[in-house]
């Protein structure tokens, strides 16, 4: 690939690139694959400005099928692969795509979902070493062996689109003009250098990724290091002592964490913990979820200065970042405005507030970038005050010094181990349930999760609350939802606090788990 990786093969091609449960993968193989998937993509006629969508693992072909894309002007949303066929088929349909690349693990999942949406031409699957290949699929690896390794033609920027969800329960498609499709690829390399200054990314080091790159934070913190020139050392899931042995066996620089791994690491083994040297570290960055300062203040004890925070979220970029000394000095902080953002506290009036003022927290872009929702003007438009500045409807306030700190959120967004759970959706399904009249689905504390998915639900004449309906609600919500969605538990109450205009208070129902704590998320 000419602007991304071709420096990187002409100086180290026969060094590691990606290190994953297959094997180890040199910058030279990398670049060649990554070559014959474009080639075999466009000869498949999905060319510039279509959409190929990606149900992937963490394995190397998700590296290649991303340099692929993001070379090729080619639209590319990351599907989370804990999704149910019909939520993954929406995502199909919405983004438009024509084509779907899976990993064999979620095959079944991803010919389920492709049935459902006329669009899809074509699903590729990977990775059929231990699967059997499904009928009416193509073989990647037979793709490539037929592609040409030379380097493709007409090389301009694809657009990797995550999807969020939203309070209206289905997931949006999020669109930056900061990397324009189809523009030269030098605007990519340029953003990439510029994401290497402002999150101070090692150029050459070793990135540990071990939690899913279809979210955001994983995908920017293991992608970019890995675009600049990281080998990427890449395990399929998170676990506390294997990322403590991994850490230290293979050198990593730079890694990416969310607040519920602090809390699994420091609940590591004493012995496993006291082994750990760590040395090799020079940046760890966790976002996701505000981190307990105790747990934090912690880490920094036992790591040392290498652990970085920012608020920053998919549909309102990155807002700010505080480094590990400013944290000691200003705790709960999540830092100040980078140099291409500005944060804005504005009241519920649309007036910007003053520091130490409780408002609505605002990105603004200074260089100008629109984040939109795909096809949706109004959600669009009812997050931002501007084209430039929106909203993820969090709460919280700057100090003096121009550091924000977190106070609240919108009530109804739940963070679960890093991953935004939005109750609309999980409302809508437990509706259609015989045995409920009305529902209310809201986060609970929860020691390591941070939250946990509770449903109050209000039941219909002749059924009883107990642990076999609890069973049976679950089982349903199963059958609809992507697991982490599923209510850990139930309450019952005999009655539901709402407004006279007939709004869910559902306030009145999450405050009591939440009461004698610090904060409110």
């Amino acid at each position: 690939m000419v602007v991304l990786a071709r420096p990187i093969v002409d100086a180290r091609g026969d060094d590691d690139a990606i290190i994953d449960e297959t094997g180890t993968h040199s910058w030279t193989t990398f670049d060649e694959r990554a070559n014959r998937c474009l080639h075999a993509l466009r000869a498949l006629g999905h060319a510039d400005g279509s959409t190929v969508a990606l149900l992937a693992g963490n394995r190397h072909e998700l590296f290649e099928v991303n340099a692929a894309v993001n070379h090729g002007g080619i639209v590319s949303p990351p599907l989370n692969w804990h999704l149910a066929p019909d939520e993954i088929a929406y995502i199909l349909e919405n983004s438009g795509a024509s084509a779907l690349v899976a990993d064999a693990a979620f095959a079944d999942l991803a010919m389920a979902a492709a049935d459902r949406v006329d669009a899809v031409r074509d699903v590729i699957v990977f990775g059929t070493g231990e699967h059997a290949l499904p009928t009416g699929a193509l073989s990647y690896e037979d793709l490539l062996a037929a592609a040409d390794p030379s380097e493709p033609a007409d090389q301009s920027i694809g657009s990797i689109m995550m999807y969020t969800s939203g309070t209206t329960g289905r997931p949006k498609g999020v669109q930056s003009s900061a990397l324009p499709l189809g523009a030269p690829m030098d605007v990519l390399k340029a953003v990439l250098d510029g994401y290497s200054t402002l999150l101070s990314v090692p150029v050459e080091g070793r990135v540990l990724i071990n939690a899913p790159l279809y979210h955001g934070g994983p995908y920017l913190f293991g992608i970019i290091p890995f675009s600049l020139g990281n080998t990427a050392v890449v395990q399929q899931r998170f676990d506390a002592a294997e990322m403590l042995r991994t850490i230290d066996e293979h050198g990593i620089t730079t890694a990416y964490c969310v607040p519920t791994h602090f809390v699994r690491l420091l609940r590591a083994p004493e012995a496993v913990r006291e082994a750990f040297d760590g040395s090799s570290l020079q940046c760890v960055y966790h976002t996701a979820a505000p981190c307990p300062p105790v747990v934090k203040r912690q880490m920094l004890e036992w790591w040392g200065p290498v652990i970085y925070e920012l608020y920053a979220a998919t549909d309102a970029g990155v807002g700010t970042v505080i480094t590990p000394q400013e944290w000691l000095a200003k705790p709960g902080s999540v830092g100040q405005a980078v140099p291409v953002s500005e944060i804005l506290i504005v009241g519920d009036d649309g007036e910007r507030l003053g520091p130490n003022e409780v408002g609505t927290i605002y990105v603004k872009s200074l260089l100008g970038a629109e984040l939109s929702y795909l096809g949706d003007p109004d959600k669009t438009a009812a997050a931002h005050l501007d084209s430039t500045t929106v909203t993820v409807g969090d709460v919280g306030y700057l100090d003096d010094d121009g550091y924000l700190y977190l106070s609240d959120r919108k009530i109804d967004m739940i963070i679960s181990g890093g991953v935004n759970i939005y109750p609309a959706e999980i409302e809508a399904h437990l509706i259609t349930h015989p045995a409920v009249a009305d529902v209310g689905v809201f986060g609970v504390p929860d020691d390591e999760f941070g939250e946990q998915v509770k449903a109050a639900v209000l039941l219909n004449d002749g059924f009883e609350a107990g642990p076999a309906l609890e069973d049976e609600l679950v089982a349903f919500c199963r059958e609809g939802l992507a697991g982490f969605k599923v209510p850990r538990s139930f309450d019952f109450p005999k009655d539901f606090p709402r407004t006279p205009t007939g709004k869910l208070e559902k306030r009145k129902l999450r405050d009591p788990y939440w009461e004698g704590r610090d904060r409110a998320i």
